[in-house]
């Protein structure tokens, strides 16, 4: 049931209060789901969904900024969303884009692209590139953006860098295998010098990764909504801050 106007406001304020800033993640990984089941249920056209979701991005950014969360982690466009119709995929991806130009001109992020620029469009590949290339401030938060991204795809191109990297040292293959560990692979992922994801949230009820951070997530909480991406609330996003800080980490212990 639906709380009246000014309870929610009430109960949401209650949660935010509650939440001990010590306890909020550094870093959150968000899978960005139900944007086309949305439009659906409006009987609206796809790309509606695509941009309620665009604007939820932004609203979301501002929540984690206030809340003191160092990093985000946005799950926009897999290597797997690429066989979507031509039509949905020229429509979704110029919204992407438009999303980049906004992060871009917000002075209180930092972007990084992480992905496979080769799969992209010319147009998105190029504000990737961009926004790769720029010198990335110490801003208030860092939001990294996987277009065009598959996690066992970042694990390959992490050991092929690591090989690339160690051919063009002189170091011998066999020798790398001997001594290849963890830390090896990490430095050379999208996310190389990061902190891994705390928590992960998904929306839209699904529960899998879908090859999200499949790597740096081995220790990540999660956390699943049945809210739809574009109707995903600030108080949402509260019960799941929630959530987190009443689970006992154990990384493996």
């Amino acid at each position: 049931m639906e709380l009246p106007g000014f309870l929610y406001g009430y109960y949401e304020r209650r949660l935010a209060r509650a939440l001990r800033p010590e306890s909020i993640p550094r870093h959150i990984g968000v899978m960005v789901d139900g944007n086309r089941r949305w439009a659906r249920q409006f009987n609206a056209p796809t790309s509606q969904g695509h941009r309620a979701g665009a604007d939820k991005i932004h609203e979301f950014l501002g929540w984690s900024r206030e809340l003191g969360v160092r990093v985000v982690t946005l799950y926009m466009l897999s290597t797997d969303n690429m066989n979507r119709s031509s039509e949905e995929l020229a429509e979704l991806t110029e919204i992407i884009a438009e999303t980049l130009d906004r992060l871009d001109e917000d002075p209180n992020v930092s972007v990084h692209a992480m992905g496979a620029p080769e799969l992209l469009p010319d147009h998105l590949a190029e504000r990737l590139a961009r926004l790769t290339d720029k010198p990335s401030p110490s801003e208030p938060l860092h939001v990294n953006v996987a277009v065009g991204y598959g996690g066992r795809r970042e694990i390959v191109d992490a050991v092929r860098e690591l090989l690339r990297d160690a051919l063009a040292r002189g170091e011998d293959i066999a020798a790398l295998a001997d001594r290849l560990d963890v830390d090896d692979i990490s430095r050379f992922l999208y996310t190389a010098g990061q902190p891994d994801p705390d928590l992960v949230i998904r929306t839209s009820g699904e529960q899998r990764l879908s090859g999200f951070l499949m790597w740096q997530s081995a220790y990540s909480e999660f956390y699943f909504c049945e809210a739809l991406w574009p109707d995903f609330r600030r108080v949402d996003f509260l019960r799941a801050l929630r959530d987190y800080e009443g689970r006992q980490r154990r990384f493996g212990a």
